[in-house]
């Protein structure tokens, strides 16, 4: 009996996850117009190389489903559909995740969507309580176990260029997400954990508010350059 009750709970909550997806992906598409497209995921569970084996209490990590064994963004970025087919049409919102319903989020930022920059977890903590003690005004704020993304108002490459001219030093942990870049969006799940909103857009009509790159490119900076470094790797 106990067993038929934990089989209807986890299939529960996998039916409450898979709403929520389509619900928030829904929301990005047609109430923000926000550009999305699912994203390539992770494999099914139990679905491992060819001679791969695990130690006695080991789990298997989780694997991404494109095609590179040594993908360092499990489920983490588009590849079926690619980015250009982000869209905000409701219809194909729904076709994608009704096919689709454990695909994460992902916004493809740019043109007239959200920019974001991103930094590690201890970087990004860092950096918000420096911003939040001089008043500064946050929009979004995406979190993965690994990574933090602020989420901005659209720039352009001269702008973006500018800033960091004038920066006496970029630390590559410190990643911008302009035009043709994407970011994926809670409540997804990806090979680093769950994918959740450290500051939720503020509720209300239309489209949450965005503060520009030029106001929290200093903090993050800062933050990220007293953080160590852990390379060019882009690992989420």
């Amino acid at each position: 009996m106990r067993e038929i009750l934990g089989r209807r709970r986890k299939l529960l909550f996998r039916r409450g996850g898979r709403s929520a997806l389509l619900g928030a992906a829904l929301r990005c598409a047609t109430e923000w117009q926000w550009p999305v497209l699912p994203g390539v995921g992770l494999r099914t569970a139990g679905r491992q190389p060819a001679g791969a084996r695990l130690g006695l209490g080991e789990r298997a990590a989780p694997r991404c489903s494109c095609p590179d064994p040594d993908c360092v963004v499990p489920g983490a970025h588009p590849f079926d559909p690619g980015l250009l087919a982000a869209t905000t049409d409701a219809r194909m919102v729904r076709w994608w995740w009704s096919n689709r319903p454990d695909a994460p989020i992902v916004l493809a930022t740019g043109g007239r969507a959200p920019c974001a920059v991103s930094l590690p977890a201890v970087a990004g903590a860092r950096a918000l309580a420096a911003l939040d003690h001089f008043g500064v005004r946050l929009g979004p704020v995406v979190a993965t176990p690994t990574r933090w993304s602020l989420l901005v108002s659209p720039y352009g490459l001269p702008e973006l260029g500018e800033l960091l001219h004038s920066q006496d030093w970029v630390p590559s942990s410190l990643r911008f997400h302009g035009e043709g870049g994407y970011v994926v969006l809670p409540p997804s799940q990806i090979g680093a954990g769950r994918v959740r909103w450290e500051r939720p857009p503020a509720s209300g009509p239309g489209a949450p508010w965005l503060p520009k790159v030029a106001t929290i490119v200093d903090a993050l900076v800062m933050a990220s350059t007293s953080t160590p470094d852990g390379g060019s790797k882009l690992a989420y």
